[in-house]
């Protein structure tokens, strides 16, 4: 067992924070923060993808639509998919999950 101290709490550290909280061989665990009025610059990533909202509101542009989202909301985005946070109207913190573990993109 391994309790995850300060995963999903805002960060702003940098334009954009990402800090890795967890990695094992199956899967990584991070939060990713980006300040109100930030740009999103993430690439698509090589890994499956879920992100759980924990503080802030913006809306998650993918090939499919725009979604609001807000704290609480659950998001899953597959391997490559271009997917981007915009109009990020408040904090927004992110807890990741990758399977398998995060590669640096």
């Amino acid at each position: 067992m391994k309790k995850l101290v300060g995963a999903g709490v805002f960060a702003r550290n940098e334009p954009n924070d990402w800090v890795e909280q967890l990695r094992t061989s199956t899967m990584s665990v991070g939060t990713y923060s980006i300040p109100a009025g930030g740009v999103d610059d993430q690439l698509p990533h090589h890994e499956d993808e879920i992100y759980v909202v924990t503080t802030g509101r913006a809306t998650l542009v993918t090939p499919d639509g725009r979604w609001p989202v807000g704290p609480g909301d659950v998001l899953f985005v597959p391997a490559e998919e271009e997917h981007r946070f915009v109009e990020i109207t408040e904090d927004l913190a992110l807890l990741v999950f990758f399977a398998p573990p995060y590669s640096g993109r």
